[in-house]
Formats: C-alpha cells, sequence, structure tokens
C-alpha cells in the first residue's frame, strides 16, 4: 500500500496521540511530585497534602492526605520501595514526612527552621541516603541530607556550596530540579538570574561545584527547571520561561562529561514550548527522552538532538521504569501512564 506523505504524518500523529492513557487518579488536587520505584510501583504528591500510590501499574490508584499537611504543597515525592516515601513540602515551613507501612502513618523527620528557605525537591540514592535541597538562604542554597533512611537530616557545611546569584532559585514545579545518580553523585539546576546554572557534586552533597550553561535566562520566570542523568556523564536540562511557555528555543542542552560543559540542541529542532519535566527511557541507551510541559509531551528518539510534539495534554512532571512504563501527573489530579511508540 502506498502512503502520501500526508498520509504518513497522519498515522504518524496518530500513533503519537495515543503515547498517553489517562487513568483515575481519585484527586482532582494538582499534582507536582512524581516518583516511579518499578512499573508496577508509583507514588504522587501535590496540594493539599495529596498522596497517591500505586502497586498495580495504575490500573488502581490510592489517594489520602498526610495527617497535618491539608494546607501543606508537597511538591517532591521520593519512594524507595512500595511501603517507603519521603514527601516534602515547599516554602519556609518545608517538612519531610516519611511513610514505612504504605501511607497509611506518617511522621514528620525534619522541619525547616531557617529564615527564608524554600524547599525544593528531594532525591534518595538508595534506602539510606537521601538530600534535598532549598533556596538560597543567607546567599546560598541550602541542602540536607540523611544516611539513615530519613530519620534524620542534617544541613551540608555551607563551606562547601559556591555563592548564588542576584536572583538565583530553584524551581518547585516538578520535583526534579534536583536529581541523583549512582551511589554519590547529585545534581541541582537553577534559574531567576542572568545565567541558568548547574550545581554539581561527587560526594553526596558535601561540596559542590557550579556551571553555566546556555538555557534561557534573565527572567524571574526563566531557566532551567528539569535535569535527569541515564549515567553519571550523560545528562540532559530543559526548561523556559513559564510565564511565556510558547517559546521555543534555548530550553534543551546536553552534557557528555558530568555536567562540565553543556551544548544546546538546536532551536528549530527543539521542543517549541517551556518545559518543567525531562526524563530519559530506560533501555533506549540514552536516546530515548520525553519531556513534558503544559503545553503538551515532547518525544526525542536521538538523544535529545531533535523532537517531535506527541500531543498538547498538560503535564507537570513525568518518569519512566521501562520503555512500556512510564508515568506523568498534572493538573486536576491528572494522571497518565505511557510506552514509548514503536
Amino acid at each position: 500500500m502506498s502512503l502520501t506523505y500526508a498520509g504518513v504524518v497522519m498515522l504518524l500523529t496518530v500513533a503519537l496521540s495515543a503515547f498517553w492513557t489517562q487513568q483515575d487518579s481519585g484527586t482532582t488536587n494538582e499534582l507536582r511530585g512524581l516518583s516511579v520505584v518499578s512499573p508496577s510501583v508509583v507514588w504522587a504528591s501535590g496540594t493539599h497534602g495529596t498522596i497517591l500510590r500505586t502497586t498495580d501499574g495504575g490500573a488502581h490508584w490510592r489517594a489520602d492526605t498526610v495527617p497535618g499537611a491539608a494546607a501543606l504543597d508537597l511538591r517532591s515525592i521520593a519512594a524507595t520501595s512500595a511501603t517507603v516515601a519521603h514527601a516534602m513540602s515547599i516554602a519556609d515551613s518545608g517538612r519531610v514526612f516519611r511513610t514505612t507501612d504504605g501511607g497509611r502513618t506518617w511522621s514528620v523527620r525534619f522541619t525547616g527552621l531557617r529564615k527564608g528557605s524554600f524547599f525544593d525537591a528531594i532525591k534518595f540514592w538508595d534506602a539510606k541516603h537521601g538530600i534535598a535541597m532549598s533556596d538560597p538562604v543567607d546567599g546560598r542554597f541550602l541542602v540536607i541530607t540523611t544516611s539513615n533512611g530519613g530519620d534524620t537530616w542534617e544541613e551540608t557545611p555551607v563551606e562547601g556550596m559556591p555563592v548564588a546569584l542576584t536572583g538565583e532559585g530553584a524551581f518547585a514545579a516538578s520535583g526534579s530540579c534536583l536529581a541523583v545518580q549512582g551511589t554519590r553523585d547529585a545534581w541541582f539546576v537553577t534559574g531567576g538570574a542572568t545565567v541558568a546554572r548547574v550545581f554539581h557534586s561527587g560526594d553526596r552533597g558535601k561540596s559542590w561545584t557550579v556551571r553555566d550553561t546556555p538555557i534561557r535566562a534573565g527572567a524571574a520566570s526563566a531557566g532551567i527547571f528539569s535535569a535527569d542523568f541515564r549515567d553519571r556523564t550523560h545528562g540532559i536540562i530543559v526548561g523556559g520561561d513559564y510565564q511565556r511557555p510558547e517559546l521555543g528555543g534555548r530550553n534543551v542542552a546536553l552534557t557528555a562529561d558530568g555536567g562540565k560543559h553543556w551544548t544546546l540542541a538546536d532551536s528549530a529542532a527543539s521542543p517549541q514550548a517551556y518545559e518543567s519535566s525531562v526524563s530519559f527511557v530506560p533501555g533506549t541507551k540514552g536516546r530515548t527522552i520525553v519531556a513534558v510541559g503544559l503545553r503538551g509531551t515532547d518525544l526525542s528518539r536521538d538523544g535529545g538532538l531533535t523532537w517531535t510534539r506527541t500531543d498538547s495534554t498538560g503535564y507537570n512532571s513525568v518518569a519512566f521504569a521501562s520503555s512500556t512504563a512510564g508515568y506523568a501527573v498534572g493538573p486536576r489530579g491528572r494522571v497518565a501512564k505511557g510506552a514509548i511508540p514503536k
């Protein structure tokens, strides 16, 4: 059967539009936190202390409110199993809540007391070692870590953190402004200043270096919003300007040396919109990447060099366990599961 060019485009569009399948989350609250433990075990979090969990790949989601957190926005969540997860609220009263029984009970393991702190994201390398970060306090980003499974948290040495730029901060849009890899590497990404930067630690947050990037910057609403690393050297950052989400170009950059240098994707081939979250797809040797934002989902099959828009449904966060088990969450309790089209 022969197809015209228009027919090929139509078939490709139909295939890509089926990328996500909407699921019933049981809530209408905005969701930003997302932690994919395995193809079947996924946690999510959001406004009004909302926590979601599935253990059957999204066939059923359980929606709960963390006790004492109904007035809090849980922008980030880090789960290490079907039973253990840490959820973090933003702002200067940032708290870390922990459950060890699948969300039936929660305890407060950390409360931010530093004036001016604004916690943005939390991640775990393994079941014992975790990290969370806040916008600058007294001119430097604030980082806390745990080595006992989240039971207690300690601030890392201020001497190990470079000085923040005027107006610089991290964006708590998806809980993915902080990324970890392996057993010791961590990165966090920034915006709001004259240049968007990437901070890196190779010793679980004790000391940091920082590098400039070519991502769009120069406004309080512009910069890097998300980072992901497939190993300790190959990574991607995405962003833009959330107040001008239609702007394309200067919103994707790649590194092959752990973040020392960043190469901007060609503006004409990059997503033509602001992106709030990005994820490498496991099992694709780093070639398949998915990015989401409020204007839709974008897919790259060549390691982030070129991108195709798959749909126009807005999401805040995305993460993959495999090429057939990806998840995205967003406004009004939106949850979806996706498989990479063949």
